[in-house]
């Protein structure tokens, strides 16, 4: 049954259009429309996020877990595959949903202003099971070779982050800044009520390349809350042999980082108002 509604489009887009000589600007719009936008959205969010997951883990599934072609091959390709995930996943969805695949991404554009804050939680689920899914895709792709490494460590390097010198503190301040970089190139890129274009994608995975070359060695560079919880969500749940416990001491560290770069980058965009 279709069903229509009158709504403020104000309401609708979390936008002020303006208003008519009532002083309300009403529109007829579907409702089967509008949740057909947000669903997609939901999906373009789930699916990006999945493909960074994708490139990323399988890059680092590449390099670190035993008999593969590419193993021992380096950080400079890791760095390369998360960039390439990060090409794509935009890609995929920036028409939609604007392609912020980072909950701290959407986080810095609700603050500045660029985004509605009702629509959060959604990209936020959306972003973490898409982080899952595609951790899921890594394990199954990789499942023989998961069973072949005998060290833990590089099992648990697939799916998350972990610091080579553990200090707290010292580790969060690596994610804050590195979070920060990111967050504030992505708000002088992202259009007003939507996020990042396809145009964006190359200038965003360039920067992710240069953050993992340049701030990736002390944490390995989560800078995506998503990207860290949903796939250490999956380690945990998975079969895998000779696994160890996923680290839960250290998963606050890459969820507290990003967001507090991200908060920080939305605060100095907001003080130059974008300019």
């Amino acid at each position: 049954m279709h069903i229509t509604k009158q709504v403020p489009l104000g309401e609708l887009w979390g936008i002020n259009p303006g208003t008519n000589k009532e002083g309300n600007f009403l529109v007829i719009i579907s409702i089967n429309n509008l949740i057909n936008y947000k669903m997609n959205a939901f999906f373009a969010e789930f699916f990006g996020t999945a493909m960074i997951l994708v490139f990323g883990g399988g890059v680092v599934s590449n390099v670190v877990l035993s008999k593969t072609k590419g193993n021992n091959s380096g950080w400079i390709v890791i760095s390369f595959g998360w960039a390439v995930g990060v090409f794509t996943g935009i890609l995929i969805a920036a028409p939609i949903s604007g392609a912020h695949l980072n909950p701290a991404v959407t986080l810095a554009l609700v603050i500045a202003g660029k985004f509605q804050l009702e629509k959060l939680p959604m990209y936020i689920c959306a972003q973490l099971l898409g982080a899952m899914f595609g951790a899921l895709l890594v394990w199954l792709a990789y499942k023989k070779h998961f069973d072949a490494t005998e060290d833990a460590d590089s099992k648990l390097a697939v799916f998350c982050t972990s610091p080579n010198i553990r200090s707290y503190w010292y580790n969060v301040l690596t994610e804050v800044i590195g979070t920060y970089v990111l967050a504030l190139a992505v708000l002088y890129m992202a259009q007003p009520e939507v996020g990042l274009g396809s145009l964006n994608a190359l200038p965003v995975a360039i920067v992710v390349l240069g953050l993992g070359l340049s701030l990736g060695g002390p944490t390995g560079y989560a800078i995506n809350p998503a990207r860290d919880l949903g796939p250490r969500i999956i380690h945990f749940l998975l079969p895998i042999p000779g696994k160890r416990d996923s680290d839960w001491k250290y998963s606050w560290v890459p969820i507290l980082g990003p967001l507090v770069g991200a908060s920080l980058a939305a605060a100095m965009f907001l003080i130059f108002k974008g300019v």
